[in-house]
């Protein structure tokens, strides 16, 4: 009768070696794949230490805060631009308007549509230029548009205008 060779952990140090194999050695080839090798891409040399991973970047209270204040000025920025456009200095020949104030010195134009139930002036005329005196307004008015019935002067802006006007009906 023959009996079988020895079973058991081959690694098992102190144990003994199966049927076959010289005392001292392993039976197999260490695991793992392919040894590194240094001064390869993406393989530190051997016993140098793994550097931590980096962390993200943390969002700071002071980012939010600068992105909310760039979003507020740009909405400020935008709404003004839209809410300009239909100011006297976008009038043109043609189109009517209201008047938003009762002071005379800021009347507050606006541009509106004709079929407008707001609508009450007709721009009869616009004149680029600066007038000083209502004298100077109303004679360049009677040059350019014979029946206007009041005049409009804005300077400051950059751009100095006159408008002739007269009633819608």
């Amino acid at each position: 009768m023959t009996t079988p060779p020895p079973q058991g952990n081959p690694f098992a140090q102190g144990q003994q070696q199966p049927y076959g194999q010289p005392q001292g050695q392993a039976p197999y080839p260490p695991q793992g794949g392919f040894p590194q090798q240094a001064g390869q891409p993406g393989f530190p040399p051997p016993g140098t230490p793994v550097p931590p991973q980096p962390q993200g970047r943390k969002v700071s209270f002071k980012l939010i805060k600068n992105v909310v204040i760039v979003l507020i000025v740009a909405g400020v920025a935008i709404g003004g631009y839209i809410s300009s456009r239909d100011d006297a200095n976008t009038a043109s020949v043609g189109d009517c308007m209201h008047r938003g104030s009762t002071d005379d010195n800021n009347p507050d134009l606006e541009v509106v549509e004709c079929s407008n139930a707001k609508a009450q002036y007709e721009v009869l005329a616009k004149i680029e230029g600066s007038f000083l005196t209502e004298t100077l307004a109303s004679s360049k008015c009677e040059a350019e548009a014979k029946d206007f019935q009041y005049t409009y002067t804005e300077s400051g802006d950059g751009k100095d205008f006159l408008l002739c006007l007269k009633d819608y009906k």
